[in-house]
């Protein structure tokens, strides 16, 4: 999970840039990398960090109409400045910049067969498998960008600059979120309209899976990559879950919505009648929270408070700093907990080591009980298509049983949302236009197993592991 970027045709799209990105700074907190065009070539900058930190101290051009920047959550290539994107060429034929979200599954025996021929690779990321995949084509950049784009496969939402144009690319099963906008005259692509919101641009629309869309001096065109089916479609779920903002639109739906929603199938499937109060797991388990206490007539109350000067502690890029930060993250509000049977509400568990430092939190802070629910089924696959759960050894609910992960978290129970709840749930859910919505296709895999594109192999597996800074 990464956030990505682009702006053509407004002064300082570097500053727009940086907004949009400042705004999915959720979606990756490893590093931030821009790029614009500088003379006759095409300049990045690029950190470590956080976006405001970032923009403090970057320098450019107030002239410059085309940008594209990044955020990195690190899947494939280890925690260091080289893999932090966009992947810039600034070669006698092609001139680009480009920021990937998602993870190319036959990413090895693409650099493989690209080495043997010749090619040098500088990074550790998928990205740049297409990078050299466009510079070996012929014709003109559309046409490489096709054909490239005909070589890899698994999860990719694209913003890609050239000198003159900007794209915007959605894969054909469309897994990741990609949503186009316009400010003034001008246009932005990024993966959440929440971006949009921060620079004040107008949500044209999504970015259909399987389409190209280029922006240059000739307005706005559109293209679908070949071999496209329409049928296939297997947006990722865990977007609406966890990943998006909640006051962004996703998949044609409001996250906040789905995610009340989810809370109120959780309360139908898995009550907790006797319970005094419902709280969250802030910010994560908020509007499932609440969508749990509407449905069961409990109060809902914050229990926990939360420090905003620490991230996401799932998307950090190693578990010793996951486990450090749960420390100072959260602080339980002993007034509100004290004699209470709690109903204590959160998205999802992954490793469930947060789960049990905060079930810890509460009663040591004097609450009776801790029932713990889910507004999600149990993670039990690893996912290839840009989370980081590569490893089935890191999913506590792969090898244990429901009752074995409540007595590791230490709670007096424990439910999570059936995969037919959650359908229903996010079904049922609002949309943008009501009415006018498809039925929804979703990728459950990290669920049921059912893998929409298989690695191709058990190196991709192995290395994908192996890269990763822990």
């Amino acid at each position: 999970m990464c956030g990505i970027v682009g702006i053509y045709g407004i002064q300082e799209a570097v500053r727009y840039t940086l907004l949009g990105l400042h705004a999915l700074q959720h979606r990756g907190q490893e590093g931030v990398g821009v790029a614009w065009v500088d003379g006759d070539k095409i300049h990045t900058e690029k950190s470590l960090g956080l976006v405001s930190d970032f923009a403090r101290k970057i320098k450019y051009p107030r002239e410059s109409q085309i940008a594209v920047g990044h955020i990195r959550y690190s899947t494939s290539g280890k925690a260091d400045i080289m893999n932090i994107q966009p992947v810039v060429i600034n070669g006698f034929e092609i001139k680009t910049a480009i920021c990937h979200n998602g993870n190319f599954v036959n990413f090895f025996s693409l650099r493989k067969s690209l080495e043997e021929n010749g090619a040098v690779f500088t990074t550790d990321m998928d990205t740049e498998v297409l990078a050299h995949l466009i510079m070996g084509a012929k014709g003109d950049f559309l046409t490489r960008l096709l054909f490239a784009l005909g070589k890899v496969k698994g999860a990719y939402s694209l913003v890609i600059m050239t000198p003159d144009s900007l794209y915007g690319i959605r894969d054909p099963f469309g897994f990741r979120p990609l949503c186009l906008g316009r400010i003034k005259n001008a246009y932005v692509i990024a993966s959440e309209t929440c971006a949009l919101d921060v620079i004040g641009a107008e949500f044209i629309r999504e970015i259909e899976p399987g389409e190209i869309v280029k922006i240059s001096k000739d307005g706005i065109e559109s293209e679908k990559i070949k071999k496209q089916n329409p049928q296939q479609k297997r947006e990722c779920i865990f977007e609406l879950i966890y990943f998006a903002r909640p006051d962004s639109i996703v998949f044609q739906k409001q996250v906040w919505e789905v995610r009340k929603e989810l809370g109120r199938m959780l309360a139908k499937e898995h009550p907790c009648e006797d319970a005094d109060i419902v709280t969250p797991v802030p910010d994560s388990g908020l509007f499932a929270a609440m969508g749990y206490a509407e449905e069961s007539k409990i109060p809902f109350f914050y229990a926990l408070t939360r420090s905003h000067y620490i991230g996401r502690t799932f998307i950090e890029p190693s578990s010793s700093e996951r486990k450090e930060e749960v420390r100072l993250k959260l602080n339980p509000i002993k007034g509100v907990v004290q004699g209470k049977k709690i109903v204590l509400v959160d998205d999802s568990i992954v490793r469930g080591t947060t789960s049990r430092k905060i079930v810890k939190m509460l009663k040591d802070a004097g609450a009776k009980e801790v029932h713990m629910r889910i507004s999600s089924p149990p993670i039990k696959f690893p996912c290839y298509y840009g989370i980081d759960t590569p490893s089935k050894g890191e999913l506590i609910a792969s090898s244990h049983s429901i009752e074995e992960i409540k007595n590791f978290i230490g709670c007096d129970s424990l439910g999570y949302l059936s995969v037919e709840g959650m359908l229903k749930a996010v079904e049922n859910s609002l949309g943008n236009e009501p009415g006018k919505l498809e039925k929804p296709s979703f990728c459950t895999a990290c669920f049921t197993g059912d893998y929409p594109i298989p690695p191709e192999d058990s190196e991709f597996i192995m290395q994908l592991r192996l890269f990763r800074d822990f």
